[in-house]
C-alpha cells in the first residue's frame, strides 16, 4: 500500500470528537469501509439490545439483574424517578463529604485533619479506586490513598505498618457489595484489630460502600460508622468506577468529580449513535471482532503513552477478561469466548516485550493511547522536549508494527484530566458490551469467578474438617484422614496440612516429603 493509499485509509476511517478532544484510528487494523454495510445488521441488533439495557431491561438474565452503570453518570436515563433521584442524592453526598473532609470540617476525636485513606476492597472495587488516584493524586492535593486489595498476611502487614505514623488521622474505607466475600472482610477484620491494637477507635472514621440491607451495612448502622455510600445492585464490580467506588477517592484527592462524570456522559452519547463508522465504540469493538476472528484469537496489548495511566492495563484486565471471558454463549453454546489483555505504558514496555510484538508471534493487536498536550512545568533542555521524544517513541514503535504487519489503533486525547479518563473508561465499557452482543455472550455475569469462590470456600471447609479431626491426637496418613473424612481430596489434604505444618507448631508431618502417601499426620 502506497503513501496516498494509507493516508486515505487513515481518513476513511477516523473518527474524532472536537468536545472531547478526542481521535479514534483504527485504519491499521484488518477494518474496512465494506464492513460497516457487511456487519450493519449485527450492529442494529447490539444497539437494540442495549438500548433495552439502558431502559432498565433485566439484562443479566443468570443473576435476575438490571445492569445501570451507564445511569450513574447521567441520572436523567434512569428507567424510575427513584433511581434518578438515589443517583443524584449519592453524588452530592459524595461531594459534600469530600469536601468537608479535605476543608478539615470533619475531624478526628482531636481535632485533627484527616491526611490518609486506607482503602480496602478487590476486583474492580480496589483497580478502579486505585486508577482514579494514579491519575489523579497530586503530592500537595488531597489525602494519600493506600490499598489493600489482597490477603497476602505479608502484604497486609506491609500495607497496615505503612500508615502507623499517621493512624489517627486515617479514614478506613470498606468495600464490598454483599459484606461477605472473604477478601475485603478478611482485611477488615485485620484492619480494624490493627486500630484496636494502637488504641484508636473504628467506627468514627470508618466508611461502607456497601448495597442496602447487606452485612456491611447492618454492621456499619449498628456499629454508628462514620459513612456509609451506596453501591446498588444494578452496578457490577468492573463498572463501578463512575459510582462511589470511583467518585469517593476522587474527590478524596481532589479530583473534579463533576468533569469525571460529564466526560464519561459525553462519550456515552457519542456511543448511542446508530451508524458503526459514527460511532466509536462500535470502531473499537469491531476492530477487536476483525483481529481476532470473533474468538478472541489475538491477545489485546494496551499500552498508553502516560505515566498516570500506567495502571490502566489492569483496570482493563478485568474489565474485559471477566465481562467477555465465558465457556458458554446465550443459548448455552460451549464457546469459550474472551480476548486476553496485558500491557503497561510506553516507553517503558518499548525495552520489554516490543521486540516480541514486532518480530515473534503474530497472536496480538495494540491499542495506543495517545495525549497531546505535555505539562508545561517540564521545559526543553539542550534542545530536547521530553514530550517530543515521547510522541516520538509511539509513532516510531507504531510505524515498526505496521511495517512488520503487526495490527494496531491509536486512541487519542487532547490532554489528559477527569474528562478525558472519564470518556476513556466508557469508550471501553461500551465497546465491551457491544463486543458481547457480537459474540452473543452475557457480559454482567462471572460464573468463572463464582466458580472460584465457591471451590475455595469448600478448602477452607476441608481445613477446619482436618483440623477438628486430628483433635485427638492420634497419627494418621493422608489416606486415612481421607477416608475418615469420606472425602476425594488427598491431594488437598496434604496441601492444606504442608501449610499449616509450616505455620503451627502443633501440626507433624513425619517422613519424606518425596513420598507423601507415607507421611505420618499428627497434631500435639
Amino acid at each position: 500500500m502506497n503513501n496516498n493509499d494509507k493516508w486515505n485509509r487513515y481518513c476513511d476511517l477516523l473518527f474524532t470528537d472536537d468536545s472531547l478532544g478526542f481521535w479514534l484510528d483504527v485504519s491499521r487494523m484488518d477494518v474496512d469501509k465494506s464492513d460497516f454495510e457487511n456487519f450493519k445488521d449485527k450492529y442494529s441488533e447490539a444497539f437494540d439490545s442495549i438500548d433495552s439495557l439502558e431502559n432498565g431491561s433485566i439484562a443479566n438474565l443468570d443473576e435476575g439483574r438490571q445492569v445501570g452503570h451507564y445511569w450513574l453518570r447521567n441520572p436523567k436515563i434512569a428507567p424510575t424517578n427513584e433511581i434518578s433521584l438515589s443517583i443524584t442524592r449519592e453524588i452530592n453526598e459524595i461531594t459534600k463529604f469530600g469536601a468537608s473532609i479535605l476543608a478539615g470540617e470533619i475531624t478526628n476525636s482531636d481535632g485533627k485533619s484527616y491526611t490518609d485513606v486506607f482503602w480496602i476492597g478487590i476486583g474492580g472495587s480496589g483497580l478502579g479506586p486505585l486508577l482514579i488516584k494514579e491519575s489523579f493524586k497530586k503530592d500537595t492535593n488531597g489525602l494519600n490513598i493506600h490499598f489493600l486489595d489482597n490477603v497476602d498476611p505479608e502484604g497486609i502487614s506491609h500495607k497496615l505498618n505503612s500508615i502507623i505514623a499517621n493512624i489517627d488521622t486515617t479514614l478506613f474505607v470498606v468495600v464490598s457489595k454483599s459484606g461477605g466475600t472473604p477478601e475485603p472482610l478478611i482485611g477488615m477484620e485485620q484492619a480494624i484489630k490493627f486500630v484496636h491494637d494502637k488504641n484508636q477507635n473504628w467506627e468514627s472514621r470508618a466508611i461502607a460502600i456497601t448495597s442496602r440491607g447487606s452485612k456491611l451495612d447492618k454492621l456499619a448502622v449498628s456499629e454508628n460508622w462514620l459513612k456509609i455510600f451506596d453501591l446498588p445492585d444494578w452496578v457490577g464490580g468492573r463498572t463501578s468506577i463512575t459510582g462511589a467506588v470511583g467518585l469517593l477517592p476522587a474527590v478524596l484527592v481532589g479530583a473534579d468529580i463533576n468533569k469525571f462524570l460529564d466526560g464519561a456522559s459525553q462519550m456515552d452519547a457519542l456511543t448511542r449513535v446508530k451508524d458503526i463508522k459514527n460511532n466509536p465504540a462500535a470502531l473499537l469493538s469491531l476492530a477487536w471482532f476483525k483481529a481476532g476472528s470473533g474468538k478472541g484469537a489475538r491477545d489485546m496489548v494496551v499500552l498508553p503513552y502516560r505515566d498516570r495511566l500506567e495502571v490502566f492495563s489492569r483496570y482493563l484486565q478485568q474489565l474485559v477478561m471477566e465481562s467477555l471471558g465465558k465457556k458458554f454463549d446465550r443459548d448455552k453454546n460451549q464457546v469459550n469466548q474472551g480476548i486476553a489483555v496485558y500491557g503497561n505504558k510506553g516507553s517503558t514496555d518499548q525495552h520489554a516485550y516490543v521486540q516480541q510484538l514486532r518480530d515473534g508471534v503474530d497472536n496480538f493487536f495494540v491499542n495506543f493511547i495517545e495525549i497531546l498536550h505535555d505539562p508545561s512545568e517540564i521545559v526543553e533542555v539542550k534542545n530536547k522536549r521530553p514530550g517530543d521524544y515521547l510522541s516520538g517513541f509511539l509513532q516510531g514503535t507504531r510505524s515498526a508494527l505496521t511495517e512488520g504487519g503487526r495490527q494496531n489503533l491509536t486512541i487519542t486525547f487532547k490532554s489528559f484530566d477527569e474528562s478525558s479518563l472519564g470518556a476513556l473508561i466508557a469508550l471501553f465499557e461500551r465497546a465491551v458490551s457491544l463486543y458481547a452482543e457480537l459474540i452473543n455472550v452475557n457480559a454482567y455475569n462471572q460464573p468463572g469467578v463464582e466458580a472460584g469462590k465457591k471451590a475455595a470456600t469448600n478448602i477452607i471447609n476441608l481445613q477446619k474438617a482436618i483440623e477438628e479431626l486430628l483433635e485427638d491426637g492420634k497419627e494418621r496418613t493422608l489416606n486415612q484422614i481421607n477416608d475418615a473424612l469420606s472425602t476425594d481430596s488427598t491431594e488437598s489434604i496434604y496441601l492444606i496440612l504442608r501449610k499449616l505444618s509450616e505455620n503451627s507448631d502443633h501440626y507433624y508431618m513425619n517422613g519424606n516429603q518425596s513420598n507423601p502417601d507415607q507421611l505420618i499426620i499428627s497434631k500435639n
